[in-house]
């Protein structure tokens, strides 16, 4: 596998080269946004690691930029800036996987194969659809069927993430993690009730419910089965 390493901070750059040619891995590293940019659109390489923080160009743009060159290498962000919706704007800007530092470099190496596994991605997603429920993540509009449906930012965050996740099982930890970025239980009624709100507005007006509560467990979005 052939990896293209993104980062100014020499001592994490010599780690993960150290650690990738270990494991039979070519690795070459940029130390600037500007020359990154140019030799991931100049060679062919399997997986993108990028930083967020870096000299010349920053890592959003420079993954704007690979994206609008019609360039498909999976890219995975290692940075530092590990909020919600910085990760959010990182996977936006087209970045395929999100890691923050400190991190444990057999979790990068798992990740990257993750990556590098993956079909090619043909088009990013701008709009999420489960059964007649669709979100425009572009318009940040929500419709289900023919009617809008009128949601509060963490309402539409919150239901993002349920229709990212479709068919899947996501337990209150989870949510408050990814919504709130809670790191600890917070001993309210938060998700439930914000469950509630999202529930009365997608699913009570309509005949066939899609937000499925699983007893002791905890929320899925999905058509049912």
């Amino acid at each position: 596998m052939r990896i293209l390493l993104i980062e100014d901070d020499r001592k994490i750059a010599d780690y993960v080269t150290r650690g990738f040619e270990e494991a039979g891995h070519g690795c070459d590293v940029m130390d600037d946004g500007r020359d990154g940019l140019y030799q991931a659109t100049r060679e062919p390489y399997d997986v993108l690691i990028v930083d967020r923080m870096l000299p010349g160009l920053d890592g959003l743009s420079l993954i704007k930029a690979v994206r609008a060159a019609r360039i498909k290498t999976p890219a995975i962000f290692l940075t530092a800036i590990g909020g919600v919706d910085d990760r959010v704007e990182g996977l936006e800007a087209g970045a395929d996987d999100y890691l923050v530092k400190p991190f444990a470099f057999s979790e990068l190496v798992a990740r990257v194969n993750a990556l590098a596994r993956r079909p090619p991605v043909l088009e990013q997603k701008t709009v999420l659809r489960v059964a007649d429920l669709e979100m425009d993540l572009v318009k940040r509009q929500v419709k289900r069927g023919d009617q809008v449906i009128e949601l509060q930012p963490r309402e539409f965050t919150l239901l993002e993430i349920l229709m990212r996740s479709e068919g899947r099982v996501l337990t209150r930890t989870m949510l408050l993690e990814l919504v709130w970025e809670f790191h600890f239980d917070p001993k309210t009624s938060v998700v439930e009730t914000h469950i509630s709100r999202l529930r009365s507005k997608v699913d009570k007006p309509f005949n066939i419910p899609l937000l499925h509560t699983i007893r002791n467990t905890g929320y899925s979005l999905h058509a049912p089965r």
